[in-house]
C-alpha cells in the first residue's frame, strides 16, 4: 500500500492504517501475549471478565428523568416492562447544583432537563414500586452526590431493604465539572474530600455500590479528541485514587467499586481501540503507582453511552442508524453497561416511543448480531491492534504531562485541560464546516423537509407544582413537635462535622432522615466550605 496516496487519520490525529503490515506490527514491539492477555487477565486488554457476555450481557440502562418524580417513575416502570436491566436517573438542573426547586435563581429550569429532586418524598415517589434490592440504580449527579446516595440509603432503610443489598452507582466525578460541564458548588478542595468521605462510607456500609464513575463523556461532549478523552478521564481517576490512598484507605479496599463512563463516539474502529487501550493503561497505572493487587482494582469496568453530541435535528431518523453504531462499537470494546440515545434528542427530551427504540436497539445487539458469541470478537484485527497501542501510549504520554503539572487539580486549576478541550472542539467544527468531516444530512446530503417526529414538551405548571409541593413539605415537617429543632442540630452537626474534617456521610445521612432538604443540607456545606466561581479560562 505504499503507492497509496491517501492518510486517514482519527479525531486525535493517529493514523488509521490502510492494511495489515506485519512489518509495522513488529517494529511496534506488540506481543500477543503481554499487549493482550486474556479475556479476565491483567492487563485486561480483552475485558475484565473472562467469558465477558457468554456468562452475561451488559446492563441495558436507559438514561431518564423528567418533570417531577411521578413522570419519571412512570417512564422508569415502562422501561423496566420492556426489558431494561438498570435505571440511570436524569436530575434537572437546580438539582444538579444543590438548589431547591423554590430557589429563585431556579425558577425556568424546574424539570427540564431531568427530574427535580428536592426532598426524601421525591426520592420516595422516584422510587416507587422498583425493588431496589434487585434493580441497579445509577444516578447521574456529581456535586450533591452524597446527598442524593443519602435520599436513596434512607428509602432503602425506611423500606426494610439492607444497605448491603444495594447495587448501583454515583457518578460523583467532581474534576470533570471544573473542566468540561460546570455543575460544581464547592471549590475542588473540599469537593475532593467529599469524594473520598464517600469512598470510605461505602467501603463499610453499602460494598456493592459503585462510589465514583469517572466521566470521559461529558469530556467528549466538550470537544476532545478520543485520545484526550482517555488521557484527563485517567488523570481524574488516578486524583481520586491518591487522595483516597492519602487518606489511608487501602488502595485495594476501595478500588474495586471504582467505575468509568466513555462516549460511543462516530469512529467506529477507534472507538473499540478506545476502549480497549484505557482498559489496559488503567491496569498498568494502577499497578505501577498504586501497587494494587486485587484483579478487581485492576480491571477496568465501564458504561458507556452513545454521543449525544452526534445527533442532529436535520433527518432525526438517521440517529437511530448512528446510535446503533455507536453501541455496537461500545459493546464490542466490552462495556459492562449501555445507555443507547434517543433519535429525537437534538430535540428535545425522548418520548417514550423514541426510548423504546433506543433499548430495541441494544436488545437486537444482544440477542440478533451475534457478537456476544466471543469475548472481544476484534482481538487480533491488525487496525484495531496498531491503534490500541497508538492510543495508549498516547495517552499516557500526556498523563505525564498532566503528572509534572502536578496531576489532574493542578492541570484544571491552571486552565490547561480546558484549553486543551476548547483548542480540539475548534479544530473539529472547523473541519465540519470546511466539509473534510462529513455529516450527513447537515453538510452534505441536506434535505429542505421540516421535521416530522413528535417532541416532548414540559408543562410550564410542572415548575409550580413542584414549588407548592415543596412548601408543603416543609411546612407539614415543621408542624411536628420537636422537629425543627432536631433537623436544625443535624444540620449543625453537619457544618461542625464540615470543619472538623469528619467524614461526612453519616451526618448527611442523619439530616435526610431528619427531612432536610437538599438545598437546607448544600447550604450547611457550603457555610463552610464557600463557593466555587469559575476563572474563565
Amino acid at each position: 500500500m505504499k503507492d497509496d496516496p491517501k492518510r486517514y487519520e482519527t479525531s486525535s490525529g493517529l493514523e488509521i492504517p490502510a492494511a495489515f503490515d506485519a512489518a509495522s506490527l513488529d517494529s511496534r514491539r506488540f506481543s500477543a501475549a503481554e499487549d493482550l492477555g486474556a479475556p479476565g487477565a491483567f492487563p485486561f486488554t480483552r475485558g475484565p471478565q473472562a467469558t465477558m457476555y457468554r456468562g452475561k450481557l451488559w446492563t441495558m440502562r436507559q438514561y431518564a428523568g423528567f418533570s417531577t418524580a411521578a413522570a419519571s417513575n412512570e417512564r422508569y416502570r415502562y422501561l423496566l416492562e420492556r426489558g431494561t436491566t438498570g435505571l440511570s436517573v436524569a436530575f434537572d438542573l437546580p438539582t444538579q447544583i444543590g438548589m431547591d426547586s423554590d430557589d429563585p435563581r431556579a425558577r425556568g429550569e424546574v424539570g427540564k432537563v431531568g427530574v427535580a429532586i428536592d426532598s426524601i418524598d421525591d426520592v420516595e415517589m422516584l422510587l416507587s414500586e422498583i425493588p431496589l434490592d434487585r434493580v441497579s440504580i445509577s444516578m447521574t449527579i456529581n456535586a450533591p452526590a452524597s446527598i442524593l446516595l443519602a435520599l436513596l440509603l434512607v428509602v432503602a432503610e425506611r423500606r426494610g431493604i439492607s444497605w448491603e443489598a444495594l447495587s448501583g452507582t454515583i457518578q460523583n466525578d467532581i474534576l470533570k465539572e471544573y473542566s468540561a460541564r460546570g455543575t460544581y458548588i464547592f471549590p475542588p478542595k473540599p469537593s475532593l474530600r467529599i469524594v473520598t468521605d464517600i469512598f470510605e462510607f461505602c467501603a463499610n456500609e453499602v460494598p456493592k455500590w459503585n462510589t465514583i464513575s469517572v466521566s470521559g463523556y461529558h469530556i467528549r461532549e466538550a470537544g476532545s479528541t478520543a485520545v484526550q478523552e482517555v488521557a484527563f478521564t485517567l488523570a481524574n481517576g488516578l486524583e481520586y485514587v491518591r487522595n483516597a490512598v492519602d487518606r489511608g484507605l487501602p488502595v485495594d479496599r476501595f478500588a474495586p467499586r471504582i467505575s468509568f463512563f466513555f462516549n460511543a463516539h462516530n469512529n467506529f474502529i477507534e472507538e473499540i481501540a478506545k476502549f480497549r487501550a484505557a482498559r489496559k493503561l488503567w491496569a498498568k497505572l494502577m499497578r505501577e503507582r498504586f501497587g494494587a493487587t486485587d484483579p478487581r482494582s485492576l480491571a477496568l469496568r465501564f458504561h458507556a453511552q452513545t454521543a449525544g453530541s452526534t445527533l442532529t435535528a436535520q433527518q432525526p431518523e438517521n440517529n437511530v442508524v448512528r446510535v446503533a453504531y455507536q453501541a455496537m462499537a461500545a459493546v464490542l470494546g466490552g462495556c459492562q453497561s449501555l445507555h443507547t440515545n434517543g433519535r429525537d434528542e437534538a430535540l428535545a427530551l425522548p418520548t417514550e416511543e423514541s426510548a423504546k427504540i433506543a433499548l430495541r436497539t441494544q436488545q437486537i445487539l444482544a440477542f440478533e448480531s451475534g457478537v456476544t458469541a466471543t469475548a472481544d470478537p476484534m482481538a487480533g484485527s491488525y487496525a484495531i491492534e496498531s491503534l490500541t497501542l497508538d492510543i495508549e501510549r498516547a495517552a499516557r504520554e500526556l498523563i505525564e504531562k498532566i503528572d509534572a503539572m502536578g496531576g489532574a487539580l493542578a492541570a484544571i486549576e491552571s486552565g490547561f485541560i480546558q484549553q486543551e478541550i476548547g483548542e480540539s472542539a475548534y479544530l473539529a467544527q472547523r473541519a465540519l464546516e470546511e466539509k473534510r468531516d462529513i455529516v450527513v444530512g447537515v453538510n452534505q446530503f441536506s434535505e429542505a423537509a421540516g421535521i416530522s417526529l413528535p417532541i416532548m414538551v414540559i408543562d410550564e405548571q410542572i415548575e409550580r407544582d413542584q414549588v407548592a409541593g415543596l412548601q408543603a413539605f416543609r411546612a407539614r415537617r415543621d408542624a411536628v413537635p420537636g422537629a425543627r429543632h432536631n433537623l436544625d442540630s443535624a444540620l449543625e452537626a453537619l457544618r461542625e462535622g464540615a470543619v472538623a474534617e469528619k467524614n461526612l456521610m453519616p451526618l448527611i445521612v442523619e439530616a435526610v432522615r431528619r427531612e432536610a432538604t437538599v438545598g437546607e443540607i448544600v447550604t450547611a456545606m457550603r457555610s463552610v466550605f464557600g463557593e466555587h466561581h469559575d476563572q474563565g479560562f
